[in-house]
């Protein structure tokens, strides 16, 4: 029993850390799409944050 409370354990940080990381992709982008220099540059960042974000249909 305990090896599968410690698998548990491992799997929720995992799922937290990539959480967390997905989070910080979502906020540089977003950064991103706001602060770049070029037009080009905002508008591929305002791009790739759509496609990270899309919702998908049922």
């Amino acid at each position: 029993m305990s090896e599968i409370s410690q698998l548990l354990h491992y799997a929720a940080a995992l799922s937290g850390c990539v959480g967390l990381i997905y989070t910080g992709v979502l906020f540089v982008v977003a950064l991103v799409s706001v602060l770049a220099p070029t037009p080009e540059r905002r508008k591929d960042a305002r791009t790739t944050l759509t496609i990270l974000v899309r919702r998908r249909t049922r």
